[in-house]
């Protein structure tokens, strides 16, 4: 992938760069390094960007920490861990 790749990406799908670099989990120098070229893109870079293309305007956000509570439909509260919920 390229710099100019990355950005029009970036763009296409409504990121800016620090939303980019929170969702990655990186630091938005790093984004804006990549995308100047100061950076070598890392190579699976494509594969990871694929996995949080925001599809019809959602949004997409980082996975639950392990641990923490979600409220279901009802107001109940789960504990998650990780994929499942207990």
């Amino acid at each position: 992938m390229t710099p100019q790749e990355l950005k029009k990406w970036r763009k296409l799908n409504g990121y800016s760069q620090s939303q980019l670099a929170k969702v990655l989990g990186v630091a938005s120098l790093t984004i804006s390094r990549w995308e100047r070229g100061a950076r070598a893109i890392p190579v699976f870079l494509h594969l990871t960007l694929k996995c949080v293309e925001k599809r019809g305007g959602e949004k997409v956000t980082r996975a639950t920490k392990k641990g923490s509570t979600k409220k279901t439909e009802k107001g109940k509260e789960i504990k998650r861990y990780g994929k499942r919920s207990v």
